[in-house]
């Protein structure tokens, strides 16, 4: 307790002129920390145990907290802090003309002081448990009076630690480049000056091989404003990409993560296990799942995010618990809702562990992770909390040619997947467009027939209310060049995000629907069946009250897709809740590769009697 007192005691309250900051749709921002005071009760205290976590080698382990204070409040609140110092003394400004801010940063996450203790306002009184993993430092826990808008800090508690902050942490697999290649990221506290990384990997029995990590991190100077390079920074430690190629198709494999220190001890992760991609155009069951803005949430009901995500942990569970029914998941987009607070993507990286540390985790691009003024986005907002794509581009691997534009493409057997990036010029004449139309170009139909369009931002249709009241039904100038590319191509499915909804279209070209079948499509489409599953947890988004003639099914729910590509002429769709994982909407396609070859409007080149 003396250490803290004598850095408490020397806080520098500074004013902090106003500069361009993210918008408050983040909790933790609800914090005014430049209204912070010193206020130290020594009649109150706050303690935490164990002092020492990830004994058995755990990654996370609940934490026990209790406290007391003479002047009980109902707005009493305790934040979760690491590392333990967040003393302004500890920090220094974001530039010449910003102060330092009173509190070095932002709580991981807070609790309300009575949330479990109704006589906490009698007794002045409580205890609290709180679930913690591993982030590369140590934590203390400090309690706060005077709400979040004026907090007065009470109390703070002793440090606690896991026992090894380093260790290796969080693996999230992704496609590489070539069907037979696996990519691997993980985060840890070894630098490489520290520790060599590796990952250990093999076919189940057989001899294992040892493939180098490359390793990055990234500072504060490269976030674009507050609160990511203010307030919200913690050091992300160190991101390790490995690559496992050559790999048999659909075949199983263990991993593990390992750094070989330079005393040659070597730390080692969990094993873990995954099956390989098929081949290209392999006649085989293949099953993807598909949502976006599912952000995070908190098991022990602490406000990280003030139940802004309350269907993340529903979404999670499901399809933690069903892994060996499906193959592949895409997430288009909204990965946590961070919004420039660092800790959260600790934390979501811990919560999709049961899931990306067992199947590829394909990730999108969203506002909320790219979107900044004067930083090169298409949309000059501050959705991304300064964070401007580092993080996304950082903490997951995907295959683009240029991982900070974000667009790819993937193949996994039968399937063709063509990512674009909302957040960057998609039109006609832009770098994006001719990938897109280089990427449904490509494709070979015949053993991939299933073209698959995914985005963050809605390109085709929705009936969400603030499309519709702007007129578009979808994002201005979405489909106007997009639609030609869809029906050239075939297209069979456009999927979308940033909507926190479910709606699926008619086989749609030009706002007419090319068929009135809705549940059995026989032969060609016609068009392109557009879907909207951006339930995947963030809070719900609200329908007009008109539904147009286009939109065959909407529900606003917490829910995702599940496509399963049974050969090469028959593909089944399911929209899933998220609450019971039952279906409540499905459809299929029956077709052969003649139907792909037949012309429809616009799909074939336009030919007169003169030629």
């Amino acid at each position: 307790m003396e250490a803290w007192l004598k850095w408490l005691l020397v806080f520098c309250f500074l004013a902090v002129p106003g500069e361009v900051v993210s918008h408050g749709g983040h909790p933790l921002s609800s914090i005014l920390i430049e209204n912070a005071l010193i206020d130290l009760d020594y009649e109150s205290y706050i303690n935490a145990s164990p002092s020492v976590l990830g004994l058995r080698e755990e990654n996370r382990e609940w934490v026990n907290l209790e406290y007391r204070t003479s002047n009980p409040a109902v707005d009493d609140w305790i934040g979760v802090f690491s590392p333990s110092n967040f003393s302004s003394i500890a920090c220094s400004p974001d530039n010449i003309w910003v102060g330092t801010p009173y509190l070095c940063t932002a709580p991981i996450k807070y609790q309300y002081a009575n949330f479990t203790n109704p006589e906490y306002i009698e007794t002045g009184r409580g205890s609290l448990n709180l679930q913690l993993i591993n982030q590369r430092s140590d934590f203390s826990f400090a309690l706060f009076s005077g709400g979040l808008k004026n907090p007065k800090l009470v109390a703070v508690s002793n440090i606690i630690a896991f026992a090894n902050p380093n260790a290796p942490l969080y693996p999230r697999l992704a496609q590489g480049k070539d069907w037979n290649e696996m990519t691997v990221t993980w985060t840890s506290g070894y630098g490489i000056e520290e520790a060599y990384p590796f990952v250990e990997w093999g076919r189940k029995g057989e001899e294992q091989t040892r493939s180098p990590a490359a390793t990055l991190t990234f500072d504060r100077s490269s976030m674009c404003g507050a609160p990511a390079r203010t307030v919200g920074w913690r050091d992300p430690g160190f991101i390790h990409t490995s690559f496992m190629k050559e790999l048999w198709p659909n075949s199983m494999y263990i991993y593990k993560l390992g750094h070989e220190l330079l005393n040659g001890t070597i730390i080692w992760s969990n094993v873990y296990q995954f099956k390989s991609s098929p081949y290209p155009g392999q006649n085989s069951v293949q099953r993807v799942i598909i949502f976006g803005d599912m952000g995070k949430d908190e098991v022990d009901g602490s406000n990280e995010y003030n139940n802004f995500q309350p269907g993340s942990l529903n979404t999670t569970k499901q399809l933690s618990d069903d892994l060996r029914n499906y193959d592949i998941v895409f997430h288009i987009g909204d990965i946590c809702y961070a919004n420039g607070y660092i800790s959260q993507w600790d934390q979501f990286t811990a919560q999709i562990e049961p899931i990306a540390s067992r199947v590829p985790y394909m990730i999108a691009s969203g506002n909320h992770e790219r979107d900044w003024p004067a930083s090169g986005s298409f949309y000059g907002n501050l959705d991304s909390g300064g964070e401007c794509g580092v993080l996304a581009s950082s903490m997951f691997y995907v295959p683009a040619e240029n991982r900070a534009k974000f667009w790819y493409s993937t193949d996994y057997g039968m399937f063709r997947f063509c990512v674009a990036h909302t957040e960057h010029d998609w039109r006609e004449g832009s770098e994006q467009y001719k990938f897109i139309e280089h990427c449904l170009a490509s494709v070979d139909r015949q053993k991939q027939p299933w073209l698959i369009f995914l985005a963050h931002r809605v390109l085709g249709y929705s009936s969400d209310e603030s499309y519709a009241s702007e007129g578009s039904f979808a994002e201005p100038m979405g489909r106007d060049d997009l639609q030609l590319l869809w029906q050239k191509y075939k297209v069979d499915i456009a999927f979308y995000g940033h909507v926190h909804s479910y709606e699926r279209t008619c086989p749609i070209y030009q706002n007419i629907c090319t068929t009135k079948e809705k549940s059995f499509y026989r032969g060609g489409l016609n068009g392109t069946i557009h879907v909207v599953a951006g339930g995947g947890g963030a809070s719900l988004s609200e329908f007009t009250s008109l539904k147009p003639n286009w939109s065959i099914y909407r529900d606003s729910n917490f829910g995702f897709v599940k496509l399963t590509a049974l050969d090469h002429s028959n593909l089944l769709f399911e929209y899933k809740k998220s609450r019971d994982g039952q279906v409540y909407d499905s459809f299929r396609i029956q077709r052969d590769y003649r139907d792909i070859l037949a012309c429809a409007l616009d799909s074939c080149p336009r030919t007169t009697l003169a030629s």
